[in-house]
């Protein structure tokens, strides 16, 4: 770990915090991390990458970290989002690069890909399969049909009060609650339920440590959470400015992984969506889909190893 460099570079109207090791001898990977989470949920395949040959760059993004975190929700769009991308791109000189994506980072990754699909060689994303934009229905309508208010993507909407709620519970506690949940129900989180999760005593799994915890703990400490939430209310807004791509197909080679246990391949109608054909026609150039038994969401630190050897697999065909 201490062989990862840590600077901040100007991109796109803010400083960005970069975790970056390697040389480029076969290329760069740029890693794009989740909610609630971190450059250093990337820490394993950092360093595995970058022995194999890659110049490995995981940034905290916008919000997150050590990266500025500007306070409006409508400055965090996936055009804010892939700009400031595009600039660190820029600044390291990379023409293409191998991009990864985890959570909001695969989301991010998809639309960088739809936007900007010159820039990217090949995408392995992880978690968060495609979701074509739905004309006629607004993600947070979406949601609250499906799931109620409650669901926590509906719970997030609302500016300053989850901020409230996680600023009165233990970080560490929370974090934990956070990062071992294996329920793969979809999170409904009436008020004050995730307080009485959080203090239930949690056992660590082997594949995380007390220190991972505080470092994410300290982080959010400093930064608090608008800045993450603020991901989910730009989505209704990401969902008027991406109105001209419609319909567009997501044309790199692609790899999607996930675990059986994670939330997100447990929503109604997806794993039909997955592996019946709708997924390979929004993204023709899908040469796999690797469902791991076993793992929950937080995949690449829970099977690192795993994760890294399909990265590595995948990257070399390129």
């Amino acid at each position: 770990m201490e062989k990862i460099e840590h600077k901040k570079v100007q991109v796109n109207g803010i400083n960005m915090h970069i975790a970056t090791i390697g040389e480029p001898k076969k290329g760069t990977i740029l890693f794009l991390h989740g909610f609630p989470e971190l450059w250093y949920s990337w820490r394993h395949q950092l360093l595995a990458l970058s022995a194999a040959g890659y110049r490995a760059v995981a940034p905290d993004l916008r919000g997150f970290g050590d990266t500025d975190v500007p306070s409006s929700a409508a400055a965090y769009t996936v055009f804010h989002v892939i700009g400031d991308l595009i600039a660190l791109l820029d600044q390291l000189g990379v023409e293409q690069v191998f991009l990864v994506g985890h959570d909001w980072g695969a989301i991010i990754a998809w639309n960088f890909v739809m936007i900007r699909g010159d820039r990217v060689k090949a995408l392995v994303n992880l978690s968060v399969p495609f979701m074509p934009r739905n004309p006629r229905l607004k993600p947070i309508d979406g949601f609250k049909l499906a799931f109620g208010d409650d669901f926590y993507i509906c719970r997030f909407q609302e500016p300053g009060k989850m901020e409230e709620e996680f600023a009165s519970m233990d970080m560490v506690k929370l974090m934990k609650q956070f990062l071992v949940s294996r329920n793969p129900d979809p999170p409904v989180i009436p008020k004050g339920a995730l307080a009485s999760l959080a203090e239930r005593t949690i056992t660590l799994p082997p594949w995380l440590t007390e220190d991972d915890v505080n470092y994410f703990a300290e982080k959010f400490k400093q930064t608090g959470f608008t800045g993450s939430l603020n991901y989910y209310r730009a989505m209704n807004l990401n969902w008027e400015l991406t109105a001209p791509w419609t319909g567009v197909q997501i044309k790199v080679p692609t790899k999607f992984i996930l675990g059986d246990l994670d939330l997100t391949y447990n929503f109604p109608k997806m794993k039909d969506y997955m592996h019946k054909g709708g997924f390979k026609k929004d993204v023709p150039l899908l040469e796999e889909v690797v469902v791991i038994e076993g793992a929950a969401h937080f995949i690449n630190q829970e099977r690192p190893e795993e994760i890294s050897n399909h990265i590595q697999d995948f990257f070399a065909k390129f």
